[in-house]
């Protein structure tokens, strides 16, 4: 799944192709992606409008239309592509068309979702955004506060920070990295963590994430963004999908939380079974 930095990676990429393009018509082939509007209103009321930005909040992107946010997520595996003349693959299921392009975005798990609202609607206290925490850069997400939260939690370190109300941003690949870090083992539950622990999880967020949007991401699986821009973080990944551990070069394990496959060196994270 596309994360932060991916996402950043994708808003870049974008703002560089599409902005000042006016919609001359839209295309739906699959209609479930869009959400809090009907087909017929989403196509009407983009006609005519032009891209003027392209923000983020956490894995979310925001398109700033003269009259229109869009917000879109995409999910497990979509992707935004500008084309010319060429076929249309029946993963196409949003086509904007422009008068010499088109902006394609295509999802082979069709998980994605788009929802439209007038530019004077409060975006970012109404859903979806209003259901994301505060990223790492925010300059609110300071150790005491992090601590406030997760000092109530009963459960792993790892799910905690993969929850994006408590932190939005973070996904699978750069947990791992963070609390590989941090030295904190992701089952340590998250209610053991002392205050310097949760500025440390700051901190390491901070220069994951950044390193990460500078490489343009983490090409894993499924991931390419627009126009098939490899990410490069990959290359810097010192523990997720890795065999050894940089530091000590015992073996790294593979164990689950929550679902997720998770890499760790157990010689290196501890668990912390109190404060």
């Amino acid at each position: 799944m596309p994360e932060l930095p991916e996402v950043e990676t994708v808003r870049n990429t974008l703002k560089l192709l599409i902005l000042n393009k006016k919609i001359v018509s839209v295309k739906v082939n699959y209609n479930k992606i869009i959400q809090n509007v009907c087909e017929s209103e989403f196509v009407s009321l983009l006609k005519g409008q032009e891209f003027i930005d392209v923000l983020r909040k956490g894995k979310y992107l925001i398109f700033v239309l003269n009259d229109y946010y869009l917000i879109a997520h995409m999910r497990m595996e979509g992707k935004f592509f500008l084309m010319k003349d060429e076929c249309i693959s029946k993963h196409d299921h949003i086509i904007f068309d422009f008068e010499d392009c088109n902006l394609r975005y295509n999802d082979t798990r069709k998980f994605g979702t788009m929802h439209l609202f007038p530019r004077d609607f409060d975006i970012y206290n109404s859903y979806p955004l209003n259901k994301l925490g505060m990223e790492p850069f925010d300059s609110s997400l300071t150790r005491e506060y992090l601590y406030s939260v997760l000092s109530k939690k009963n459960k792993d370190i790892k799910t905690c920070l993969l929850d994006q109300s408590i932190i939005s941003g973070l996904g699978n690949i750069y947990v791992d990295e963070v609390l590989f870090r941090c030295r904190i083992h992701p089952s340590t539950k998250a209610s053991n963590l002392s205050i310097e622990m949760c500025e440390d999880i700051i901190k390491n967020s901070i220069i994951v994430l950044n390193k990460a949007i500078e490489l343009g991401g983490s090409t894993i699986r499924s991931f390419k963004s627009s126009h098939d821009i490899s990410g490069r973080f990959q290359n810097e990944l010192l523990v997720h999908t890795k065999d050894y551990c940089p530091n000590c070069h015992g073996d790294i394990k593979k164990i689950r939380l929550g679902g997720r496959g998770t890499y760790l060196c157990e010689n290196c994270q501890k668990i912390y079974l109190q404060k």
